[in-house]
């Protein structure tokens, strides 16, 4: 259902919202479960034939899987299953509707909360989440459920938004508990460099620039509401030592590892995001030269006039839901930097429902290439995000309206 242009702002609202509903029916018909882009190494093959479980043949599956235009995942024997990540975005795109005025995100919020705190890592004194399958790396293999920076900072902060919506101290808690966890158990400093590690501890060489942002901020988060003096540090220096990683153009290569090298939409944005948290709550303005310019290289970069955003800086396929979906955010998020940012933001989700919108099954497609259009449904990668990146949209509308609108449910 392509939303047409140059309509009134309530008509558009209105038409988002419609969205919004069929996609959040959607994800709820699927108890919040799905498949996954890298989710290969869950086939149930390896258990039946064990002589194929090493490297090579681990990385070339979980490839092959990612880009193949035809999901053949259950005669794989991959199961659907639910992502501890994926329920961090569900619930803060939930808070964020049931303030807009949808009441059925209100009724679904405990629910997603139970399902989260029940898949917290095993056998670990902190609060902490690791992904719903095993990874292969192209140097490490990372256990399912094994702790990791970037599951744990997304569950997290979504405790911090029910913790801000309903004062309730126990998710307070647990989000310091994690936060501990990021500076006793992934901190680091060697020489000049600092960081925290990921995807696992003691990988200081893997210097991975978002997640040492990501990290960053949730500590400032945490800070800010507890006062915990040991997170100041290891937040302000991780800061720190990222964004002077900022090269001379505004971008920031993934990593620094020469297999590092690129640059991409979604983790640029999580780079600005988690700046102007830092910003916000470390009461700084250390950092706005960086935002500023990092967000002139992301707009320079990555959207096109039609609407279109890319995946990497320097390319024009593919075109990721994931991207779409970080970059509605994004602009939201900043938008006090850039006036277009509203209408930038519309146009980006204008073009995603065009081409990657499944309108009879309420659920966005995974990627556009040049050559075929996957249409895969990852319930993490794209179907979580986009309701986080609608829910962003409907909040903004919410904002600058005196009265929310309320949608009629298409729920059932």
């Amino acid at each position: 259902m392509p939303i047409p242009e140059n309509t009134d702002d309530r008509v558009y609202e209105n038409k988002v919202r419609s969205t919004t509903l069929k996609l959040l029916a959607y994800c709820r018909r699927e108890n919040w479960s799905g498949y996954e882009p890298y989710d290969a190494l869950n086939s149930r093959i390896f258990e039946k034939v064990p002589i194929l479980d090493f490297k090579l043949f681990r990385l070339g599956l979980t490839q092959i899987l990612k880009r193949s235009a035809i999901n053949v995942r259950s005669l794989l024997l991959i199961p659907k299953t639910q992502n501890p990540k994926a329920l961090g975005l569900f619930l803060s795109a939930l808070l964020k509707l049931s303030k807009s005025g949808i009441a059925e995100a209100d009724q679904l919020i405990d629910t997603i909360v139970d399902q989260q705190l029940a898949l917290r890592s095993k056998d670990s004194e902190y609060w902490n989440w690791g992904y719903n399958f095993p990874w292969q790396t192209r140097s490490v293999l990372v256990p399912r459920w094994a702790p990791n920076l970037v599951c744990t900072v997304f569950v997290a902060d979504s405790l911090l938004d029910l913790y801000e919506e309903r004062k309730d101290t126990r998710y307070l808690e647990i989000a310091a508990s994690s936060a501990d966890y990021l500076v006793n158990k992934l901190y680091w400093t060697q020489g000049q460099h600092v960081g925290f590690s990921y995807p696992l501890p003691g990988l200081p060489q893997n210097r991975v620039h978002n997640a040492t942002f990501l990290a960053s901020a949730l500590l400032l988060r945490v800070h800010h509401y507890t006062g915990n003096p040991k997170l100041l540090e290891p937040a302000l220096h991780g800061a720190r030592y990222a964004a002077a990683q900022q090269r001379n153009d505004g971008g920031w290569m993934y990593g620094e590892l020469p297999s590092q090298q690129w640059i991409d939409n979604f983790h640029t944005g999580f780079n600005l995001c988690a700046l102007r948290s830092i910003a916000k709550y470390g009461n700084t303005t250390e950092f706005d030269a960086n935002l500023r310019k990092g967000l002139d290289f992301y707009l320079k970069h990555f959207f096109r006039s039609d609407g279109s955003v890319t995946y990497f800086h320097d390319r024009t396929y593919p075109f990721d839901t994931h991207s779409v979906a970080q970059a509605i955010i994004t602009l939201i998020t900043l938008k006090d930097l850039y006036p277009e940012s509203l209408s930038l933001a519309k146009s980006v989700l204008d073009w995603a429902m065009q081409h990657m919108w499944d309108e009879r099954e309420g659920f966005f497609y995974y990627r556009v290439h040049s050559y075929c259009t996957i249409r895969t449904s990852y319930m993490r990668w794209t179907q979580a995000w986009m309701l986080l990146a609608l829910s962003t949209l409907l909040a903004d509308f919410s904002a600058a309206n005196e009265t929310p609108m309320i949608a009629p449910s298409t729920l059932r």
